[in-house]
C-alpha cells in the first residue's frame, strides 16, 4: 500500500495487481496508513485503488487456511469498516473502477465517493454467493443506499454501472479516469477546509445511532461472521 501527502491531503492507494483483496495484509497495511495519518495531522484523506479496480472484497483465500484465519479476518474487516465511518478526518473514496462486496462496503464508509466512468461493476453480491448479511453490514447499507434502491441492492444482488450507482447511493459522483485524481484531490482539499473539530463530532453525532449497532454486533458476535453456504 503506498501512503503519499500531497498539500498535506494523504493518499492511500491500494494494488495488488490483481482484485486489490482486503486480507490480513491489506488490513494490517491500511490501518498503519490511517494511523499515521492521524499521526501526521493531515486535513483529509484519500482512499484509491488501482486503475479499473477498487477492491473485489474480502480475500477468499484467507477462508481456505481454516475456520478461525477466516473469522480473524472478517471481524477485522468489521472494525476496518467502524473505523472508516468513524474516521475523524474526511474521507475520500476515488473509485477506480469495481467496487464489489466489501469494497464497496468500504467505498461507503467514505464520506464522498467519486467514481471512475467506464464498464465498472458496483455491487453486494451476497445473496448471490449464499452469504448472509450481518447487521453490522445492513446497517451501513442502511444508512447509504437509497430506500428505493435498497432491495435491488441488499437483497437482489443487482449490479449497478458508475453512473447508476449514484442514484442508488454507492458513490456521489462520477467522472472520466483522466479527471479522477483532480477532482478527488479538490474535494478532499474543500472537505479539508470546514473546521476539524466540529466535523469530526457532527460526524459522530449523524452517524451515531448507526455506528452503535455497528459496534453492538461486534460486541455480542466478536468471532461471528457472514455465514456461507457450503451447498
Amino acid at each position: 500500500m503506498k501512503y503519499e501527502i500531497d498539500n498535506n491531503i494523504a493518499t492511500l492507494t491500494f494494488d495488488d495487481g490483481k482484485a486489490n483483496v482486503v486480507g490480513v495484509t491489506f488490513l494490517e497495511e491500511i490501518n498503519a496508513c490511517l494511523d499515521r495519518a492521524e499521526e501526521e495531522q493531515v486535513a483529509a484523506v484519500i482512499l484509491r485503488g488501482r486503475e479499473g479496480m477498487f477492491s473485489a472484497g474480502f480475500d477468499l483465500k484467507e477462508f481456505e487456511k481454516g475456520v478461525e484465519e477466516g473469522l480473524s479476518m472478517v471481524r477485522q474487516g468489521f472494525e476496518l469498516l467502524i473505523r472508516l465511518y468513524s474516521f475523524p478526518l474526511p474521507l475520500v473514496a476515488a473509485c477506480t473502477g469495481h467496487g464489489i462486496a466489501m469494497g464497496a462496503f468500504m467505498m461507503m464508509s467514505c464520506d464522498m465517493r467519486i467514481a471512475t466512468r467506464g464498464d465498472f461493476k458496483m455491487s453486494l453480491p451476497e445473496t448471490r454467493i449464499s452469504m448472509d448479511l450481518p447487521p453490522i453490514l445492513l446497517e451501513l447499507t442502511r444508512s447509504r443506499i437509497s430506500r428505493r434502491h435498497m432491495t435491488r441492492v441488499a437483497l437482489l444482488s443487482e449490479v449497478y454501472n458508475p453512473e447508476q450507482a449514484i442514484d442508488a447511493g454507492f458513490v456521489d459522483e462520477v467522472v472520466d479516469a483522466s479527471e479522477l485524481t483532480a477532482r478527488s484531490m479538490a474535494v478532499a482539499a474543500e472537505l479539508a477546509q470546514l473546521p476539524q473539530q466540529q466535523f469530526a463530532a457532527n460526524k459522530l453525532a449523524i452517524r451515531g445511532n448507526s455506528l452503535q449497532v455497528m459496534k453492538d454486533y461486534l460486541a455480542n458476535n466478536g468471532r461471528g461472521s457472514p455465514r456461507v453456504s457450503t451447498s
